[in-house]
């Protein structure tokens, strides 16, 4: 399927819209990475701790989009935009959002 931030395809038609479909993950730090996390920023520098939680946590919200958009027949996913939201302390919403199409 194809995924893009696009809202056209090259060299393809829009026969259908679909529709918007999201996918999302709630993600809450763990002590262990907290307590590496902590002693990075004493140095300063990335915490890859996070960035791997994070990826993750994108891709997943990712797969869950396309789970969504193959469910209505779609072809492609256009638009696609991430947000992220902190819902409580310690954690956080991770949405893919964009608009499921069925291409010519």
């Amino acid at each position: 399927m194809i995924v893009s931030t696009l809202s056209e395809v090259p060299n393809k038609k829009i026969r259908e819209v679909l529709g918007i479909v999201q996918g999302s993950t709630i993600r809450a730090r763990w002590l262990g990475k907290d307590i590496m996390a902590a002693l990075r920023t004493l140095v300063g520098g990335e915490i890859k701790e996070y960035t791997e939680m994070m990826n993750k946590a994108r891709q997943l919200a990712i797969e869950r989009m396309l789970e969504e958009a193959h469910a209505l027949g779609a072809d492609a996913v256009l638009g696609v935009r991430f947000s992220t939201s902190m819902v409580m302390s310690g954690a956080a919403e991770i949405i893919a959002y964009g608009t499921a199409v069925k291409l010519e």
